[in-house]
């Protein structure tokens, strides 16, 4: 006799999510180790965590070599089998300003928006101990302070447009030279960039004639310096959890209440000037020097309770309003229009009127000219744009609102509200909503 036995049928197990990761390709010795490292690293793991890497390259133009660059980053992505993806800078005065600075701001910027297009939420970078050796000096020469002289954090948070980006510098522990035997004893190829070469530039001035003189002086300089570094940014830990304990009664989420501020300071300055630093840390700005401070505290002890002033830090304002300081970041954003639901009770913009006077480009923002009114209540007559600001107690610096005119009909203010004559309760409905 011969049983038979129905087999249970097997159970798919559930794909793992795959994680995405970007990782900085300049095409140099550093950023070529990290991508092999890294790749490597994948793939040994790939069972337990699938994970996507993301290459990224940013084209400056600022080099004659520039388009070699790109075309060799995009082989060894092909090479690597992962992802790549690049963005075009473009500089169209190089005379103006440090540009340094600015070229590492904009690749920040652009790498960030690359994350954000790719759905990415860890960007590795290929800095290393020599880097931040270099960063340490830099920073000492400028007079900077405990923040600066922690060099650069092995990972930080780099927030915009509601995305936050971490970024991560996975290899600064480890010294130029070590990257280099890795290098070759993989025998790996990566680009030079010549303008490394130019003592011009201040790091570059540091790294071929600074450095390697105080090796000569203090062996193990390098080692050291990054350890510092180290060391200084435990203490800037400290200093702001002390700065967060002087903040009680002061700070109030992100503004700094004036009087308790100045009574603070008039009884221990340097403790005031850590919760002042601390507080421009929490509005993601830089730190002042120790001119500007010390300016700042003389415009807030001279000026009188029912007054305001305005300074200009790091491209924005910080203004004093109602004796308390907030700092204003211009307005980026857009205007869109969300579906309302057809059988809701919400009321809405006509959807056909918007669509038909978007078809003739006659939907666009414009900026407040002083004299606009607009009804956002039923049974309410219209009122001035300054009426409704002053009712609602809005600070002036936001009271520059987008607008939206639709067939040069102004229908909505960012922050006010939506023109209640335009507005219907029937039929297909849209409704403006600024986001920033």
């Amino acid at each position: 006799m011969v049983s038979s036995r129905k087999s249970k049928p097997s159970l798919k197990a559930k794909p793992k999510a795959t994680k995405r990761i970007g990782l900085a390709l300049s095409g140099g010795l550093d950023s070529v180790v990290l991508l092999d490292t890294v790749c490597k690293a994948v793939q040994a793991n790939s069972a337990k965590e699938p994970t996507e890497v993301w290459v990224f390259h940013i084209h400056h133009g600022l080099q004659k070599p520039a388009d070699q660059w790109l075309e060799f980053c995009e082989k060894l992505a092909k090479k690597y089998r992962v992802h790549f993806d690049f963005r075009l800078l473009h500089f169209a005065d190089q005379s103006q300003g440090n540009i340094e600075a600015r070229a590492r701001a904009e690749r920040y910027d652009a790498l960030t928006d690359l994350c954000i297009e790719h759905g990415i939420e860890d960007l590795l970078l290929a800095h290393h101990q020599n880097d931040q050796a270099e960063t340490v000096l830099l920073q000492l020469l400028r007079g900077s302070g405990v923040a600066g002289l922690s060099g650069m954090p092995s990972n930080r948070a780099n927030a915009k447009d509601a995305n936050t980006i971490t970024l991560w510098r996975p290899l600064l522990n480890q010294s130029k030279a070590e990257l280099e035997a890795y290098a070759k004893e993989h025998k790996m190829k990566w680009v030079e960039d010549p303008s490394n070469q130019n003592t011009r530039y201040r790091r570059n001035a540091i790294r071929k004639e600074i450095i390697p003189r105080l090796e000569k002086i203090q062996p193990g300089v390098i080692a050291n310096l990054a350890r510092s570094a180290d060391l200084l940014a435990q203490s800037q830990v400290l200093l702001d959890r002390l700065a967060k304990q002087d903040g009680k009664g002061i700070i109030e989420t992100k503004s700094l209440k004036l009087k308790p501020l100045l009574a603070f300071a008039n009884a221990d300055r340097p403790a005031a000037n850590n919760l002042l630093r601390y507080w421009l840390k929490l509005n993601d700005l830089a730190m002042p020097s120790q001119e500007r401070l010390e300016s700042w505290w003389k415009d807030l002890n001279a000026v009188k309770s029912d007054s305001s002033l305005e300074w200009q830090h790091d491209e924005v304002s910080i203004y004093l309003w109602r004796s308390t300081l907030q700092v204003a970041k211009p307005k980026v954003g857009q205007w869109v229009f969300q579906d309302v639901p057809a059988r809701g009770k919400s009321l809405g913009l006509p959807a056909d009127w918007v669509a038909q006077a978007q078809a003739e480009g006659r939907v666009e923002e414009r900026l407040r000219q002083g004299s606009e009114k607009i009804q956002i209540k039923p049974n309410t007559p219209r009122k001035t744009l300054k009426n409704l600001f002053q009712e609602s107690d809005t600070p002036p610096w936001e009271r520059q609102a987008p607008l939206l005119y639709i067939n040069e009909q102004l229908v909505a203010v960012a922050g006010v509200g939506v023109s209640y004559p335009h507005l219907a309760s029937t039929g297909r409905r849209v409704l403006p909503a600024w986001l920033e």
